[in-house]
C-alpha cells in the first residue's frame, strides 16, 4: 500500500512475469492500483544479481516482485523508469541492498 496525494491509501497489485535471457531473465511487471491506473516495466535481472540480492533462488519473481513493493514505499508507480537493470535501484535508494537481502 502507498499514500495516494489525497493521504488515502491506495493498494496496487504487482504481476511479474519472467522470461530466460543470454545472461539471465527479463521480467515484464504490470502495476495495476485500485483506482485503475496501471503501468508497465521491463526489468533485467542477472544470473549475478540474483546470487547477490537472493542467494540460493533459481527464479527471478519474487525477487522483482519484491523490489517493486521497495520502489512503491518510496515513490508513485508512475516514477518507476519503464525499462531498467535491477541493481538500478541501489543507485537510486542505498538502503535497497540492505533492505531486500534482509
Amino acid at each position: 500500500m502507498v499514500p495516494d496525494v489525497s493521504g488515502w491509501l491506495v493498494m496496487t497489485e504487482v504481476r511479474v512475469e519472467c522470461q530466460t535471457a543470454a545472461t539471465g531473465w527479463l521480467c515484464h511487471v504490470r502495476l495495476e492500483s485500485a483506482d485503475g491506473s496501471r503501468s508497465t516495466h521491463e526489468v533485467g535481472v542477472t544470473y549475478d544479481d540474483i546470487g547477490h540480492l537472493a542467494p540460493g533462488t533459481h527464479d527471478p519473481t519474487n525477487l522483482v516482485r519484491r523490489s517493486f513493493e521497495f520502489l512503491l514505499e518510496r515513490e508513485p508507480k508512475e516514477s518507476i523508469l519503464v525499462r531498467f537493470d535491477l541493481p538500478m535501484i541501489g543507485r537510486y535508494f542505498p538502503e535497497y541492498e540492505a533492505t531486500i537481502r534482509g
